[in-house]
């Protein structure tokens, strides 16, 4: 399978922001945010693999600046790493006051996507080809990213054993 460059996956997307799209702070609602980057990731593990994929983790959110109703938020996603059959995929979000022009990186999010066969069996992607410095510090810091990804999992599958199936009205042993 030959690899493929980064730039290859990239997505953008832009909306802008409307009163039915803020919270009570009047500012972007998180939820409406985590949406768009789903969404727009997802775009870019496909095009990456050419396959159907499945998003097998939000691994990280960041919201690091507010959005208000006067920007337009602009996402930017592309495939960072590879597994055998998984995708890291990078957004980037940007908020831009649509009346000053000022920029500024609002959030930024790490997804994990698994390409998938006709079957829903996972199936291998190609290796991806870095090549600007950003997509490079992105890539060669993924194994890192990974390792976290992947004890998290373990402590969520530990957890996941743990917990009842009981419907919560259902009487608990204390």
């Amino acid at each position: 399978m030959q690899a493929r460059y980064i730039r290859d996956s990239r997505v953008v997307k832009t909306n802008r922001v409307f009163p039915t799209d803020v919270n009570n702070h009047n500012t972007l609602f998180g939820g409406k945010l985590m949406s768009y980057i789903d969404d727009i990731a997802s775009i870019s593990a496909t095009r990456h693999c050419r396959q159907s994929v499945v998003t097998a983790s939000t691994d990280s959110v960041d919201f690091l600046l507010p959005i208000n109703p006067s920007d337009s938020v602009c996402l930017e996603s592309f495939v960072t790493y590879t597994g055998k059959s998984s995708m890291e995929v990078f957004v980037k979000i940007i908020a831009e006051d649509l009346m000053s022009g000022e920029r500024k990186i609002a959030a930024t999010a790490f997804l994990t996507f698994v390409a998938m066969d006709s079957l829903k069996n996972p199936i291998s992607v190609p290796e991806v080809i870095p090549e600007t410095e950003e997509e490079i510090e992105l890539h060669e810091s993924a194994p890192q990213r990974s390792q976290i990804r992947k004890a998290r999992r373990t402590e969520s599958k530990k957890l996941a054993a743990f917990l009842t199936t009981n419907d919560p009205w259902e009487p608990r042993a204390y």
